[in-house]
């Protein structure tokens, strides 16, 4: 496809925020044809300039290349927002459709969460997030490391920094999917619990109609109680509400007796057919699912204090690349 003008800065941009580093004309070229934009790296030079002029990236050494600014990212932010609707619905389906995890090896892609922490807070921040694996509120029990220029899909941790990643819940509709199970992702939203069980959704966003992804948004607003969830039983923590066709109920929870005993359990709550959940209906035919955010424990380091920047729905990651939770908090007190 060919792009010019705006576009084609757009969608330089749109690079530049993904891969989170400084990049140069050749690789902004190669991440642009995979996304079916072909571009001359003299013609990617000739636009980053004029980003450049525009305050929207910022050169950082001819050798290492540009980064978007803060003023590029709000220009991003605001570029063709109508036809990013849905694009989160899209995500979640496409990333579910890719994954290819198996019981049977214990071994293929599942889908993760991101986020960046300081190497020093690295202590602070697993005490933190270690109550949430332990009263089950997050996505299943395991967690990744990254260290300084090591890889987390496309993201390449910086210099003194520390990646985490979670298991993403959507990692629930890719196994349902392989076994021939369709879903439906219908909304993101706050969920209050009393004694660790659900009540009702307090806040919640429609997947089709957002193009951000609601759990994201509404820890980075610090909207979440994860950590008083976890210490009482009582609190408001991050769910997505999903539905499975009626007569496919005993299979699902089936499937997800499996998932737990792959540390992979994240099912909430599963329904009654043709009933309300939480106070969300349920159209005839189908059964309404509660799926725990695998951002919750780190929306407790976000209520601790801490900035962080995360992001769900990152991309695949090897399922052997995780570990159970304990044995990284024990790894790393011994360490």
């Amino acid at each position: 496809m060919n792009t010019h003008g705006a576009e084609a800065r757009t969608a330089i941009l749109k690079v530049l925020s993904e891969i989170r580093e400084p990049a140069g004309a050749t690789r902004i070229g190669v991440e642009l044809g995979r996304a079916g934009i072909n571009l001359s790296p003299r013609t990617v030079r000739f636009h980053l300039r004029q980003l450049d002029e525009q305050g929207l990236t910022e050169l950082i050494s001819p050798r290492a290349g540009r980064v978007i600014s803060e003023a590029g990212r709000e220009e991003l932010a605001h570029a063709n927002i109508v036809e990013r609707v849905g694009f989160i619905d899209a995500r979640v389906d496409e990333l579910a459709y890719q994954m290819d995890f198996s019981f049977e090896k214990s071994a293929g892609t599942i889908i993760m969460n991101t986020a960046v922490i300081l190497k020093r807070e690295l202590s602070r921040s697993l005490a933190q997030m270690e109550p949430v694996f332990e009263k089950d509120l997050g996505m299943g029990g395991l967690l990744a490391l990254a260290y300084p220029g090591e890889t987390l899909g496309r993201l390449t941790i910086p210099p003194d920094c520390i990646g985490i990643a979670t298991v993403c819940s959507v990692t629930i509709n890719g196994i349902l999917v392989r076994h021939g199970i369709p879903v439906v992702s219908r909304y993101g939203g706050l969920l209050e619990i009393r004694n660790f069980k659900p009540v009702r959704f307090v806040e919640l966003i429609e997947y089709k109609g957002t193009t951000l992804d609601p759990l994201e948004a509404f820890i980075a607003a610090r909207m979440t109680k994860v950590r008083e969830a976890a210490r009482t039983g009582e609190g408001i923590i991050g769910a997505s509400f999903r539905e499975v066709p009626a007569n496919a109920r005993a299979a699902v929870k089936k499937l997800h007796t499996r998932m737990q005993a792959a540390s992979l359990g994240g099912i909430f709550a599963i329904g009654e057919p043709h009933r309300p959940l939480c106070g969300i209906p349920v159209p005839d035919g189908r059964t309404g699912v509660i799926t725990t955010a695998g951002l919750n424990p780190v929306a407790a380091l976000q209520e601790s204090g801490a900035r962080i920047p995360l992001r769900s729905l990152a991309s695949l990651e090897d399922y052997a690349r995780f570990k159970p939770w304990r044995d990284v908090c024990r790894q790393y007190r011994r360490g």
